[in-house]
């Protein structure tokens, strides 16, 4: 069984959204979010796009969620977990966008299959 908080790849921006320029990764969708509505978490936590789109902020260095804390691929955990978007949500360990996102970080260790 795959741990997300000994990974946090799907917090990442991917490399097609880096080689393309675009900056914003995880779109807030739900306008009533905490997330947005409360002026400090969204000076903190978000970013608008050029549309006036809210999304996660992501950090400059290594444009990953700045939500994220502790080390990709080590120990992580969301900040902001109660909070977080609905795309966030979605996202289910051990899926193909999950499974991507891990490959795409070094992290494609997977436990050993029993049987």
């Amino acid at each position: 069984m795959l741990d997300c908080q000994t990974c946090g790849a799907c917090c990442c921006n991917p490399a097609e959204n880096r080689a393309e320029g675009y900056p914003w990764y995880v779109e807030i969708e739900d306008r009533g979010n905490r997330l947005v509505k409360d002026p400090g978490l969204r000076r903190r936590y978000v970013v608008d796009d050029p549309d006036g789109v809210p999304h996660m902020r992501l950090t400059t260095d290594d444009p990953r969620c700045v939500a994220l804390e502790g080390t990709v691929g080590r120990k992580v955990r969301c900040g902001v977990y109660a909070h977080r978007p609905t795309p966030c949500r979605r996202l289910q360990a051990g899926s193909a966008a999950c499974l991507e996102a891990r490959l795409e970080r070094g992290i494609d260790h997977l436990p050993p299959r029993e049987g």
